[in-house]
């Protein structure tokens, strides 16, 4: 179970990176990374080639590369600086029916992460 979703503020807490913020792009779970916007540039290659417009692509591109989900920690909407996160079980009223529901938490202020 990843603590880190797409769409959260993260900072980097290791690497040459180190203490950029940027929000998740992408999850891969399978290796246990996340790719964050701005942080973890690479150069690529790409090939020549046309588009289906005609217009030519390729070239040298810089795109973001992925990095280990150790090595970032969510932001704490508070303080605004990195945190550990934890889970409060809430109960929510739907339908007539209640169901219990995990609501992610920043243990540095212990508001709630959106």
């Amino acid at each position: 179970m990843a603590k880190v979703k797409k769409g959260d503020l993260v900072v980097v807490i290791a690497g040459r990176d180190r203490g950029k913020e940027g929000r998740v792009l992408e999850v891969l779970k399978d290796s246990d990374r996340v790719i964050v916007e701005g942080v973890q540039r690479v150069t690529r290659h790409v090939k020549p080639g046309r588009s289906t417009r005609g217009t030519r692509t390729g070239g040298i591109e810089t795109v973001e590369a992925p990095i280990h989900v150790s090595n970032v920690m969510v932001v704490d909407p508070e303080t605004k600086k990195g945190t550990r996160v934890g889970y409060r079980l809430e109960q929510v009223e739907r339908d007539g029916a209640t169901k219990t529901v995990r609501v992610r938490v920043a243990k540095r202020s212990g508001k709630d992460i959106a």
